[in-house]
């Protein structure tokens, strides 16, 4: 627990509504929006979606938001090919 050893008041800042943050280790981080995300190299992203996928694995085409593109694609069972029984 934060402590202060000087006998100055602190400061009490106003309370803001918290936000749900949800944690999947299989996949990205899920924020109750509007969210704004300060990045690496100062610029912000910002999104006022009520909820976004945060990406943890930095492969996504959109990042700092997951799309699931570095996921690979499963398809159905290939049809057979023509001409052969």
């Amino acid at each position: 627990m934060p402590s202060t050893s000087d006998s100055a008041p602190c400061q009490v800042l106003a309370a803001s509504p918290a936000r749900r943050v949800s944690v999947d280790p299989q996949g990205p981080v899920l924020v109750e929006g509007p969210v704004e995300i300060v990045l690496g190299d100062g610029t912000v992203a910002r999104s006022d979606r009520f909820m976004v996928a945060v990406c943890t694995c930095r492969r996504g085409r959109t990042y700092p938001w997951c799309d699931t593109s570095h996921r690979p694609r499963d398809r159905a069972a290939s049809p057979p090919e023509e001409g052969n029984p």
